[in-house]
């Protein structure tokens, strides 16, 4: 096992997202706020000496994240949310910032592309 010069932030879902998903048409199943926040999206980010830097970074990439995240659940764009604003990401999503990233494999990885919109 080593460290690798990375952060990870974890995108966790709030309350309004839980309302907006919950109130999308065709959904059969309530999701609680708990449930959602068990499995959420956890992204590597560079290695920032201040949990300030983490932030900004994040903040430059809102409109990626708010994306990905609504595509996720919700891919016709009409329904999601018109305002998608940094604040709105904010009252959206908290983000939690860790800076131990240690891989416990030894052996390098290939990485699998994956398209964020």
């Amino acid at each position: 096992m080593y460290a690798i010069d990375r952060n990870v932030a974890v995108i966790k879902p709030k309350q309004a997202f839980m309302e907006w998903l919950n109130a999308l048409p065709d959904n059969d199943v309530q999701l609680g706020l708990d449930s959602l926040r068990l499995d959420c999206t956890v992204l590597l980010i560079p290695e920032f000496e201040e949990p300030e830097q983490a932030i900004a970074y994040i903040d430059d990439l809102y409109a990626q994240i708010f994306d990905a995240e609504l595509g996720s659940w919700c891919e016709d764009k009409s329904l999601w949310p018109p305002l998608r604003t940094l604040k709105t990401f904010w009252e959206w999503f908290d983000v939690e910032i860790h800076t131990m990233v240690v891989d416990t494999l030894d052996e390098d990885t290939e990485p699998t592309p994956h398209e964020v919109h």
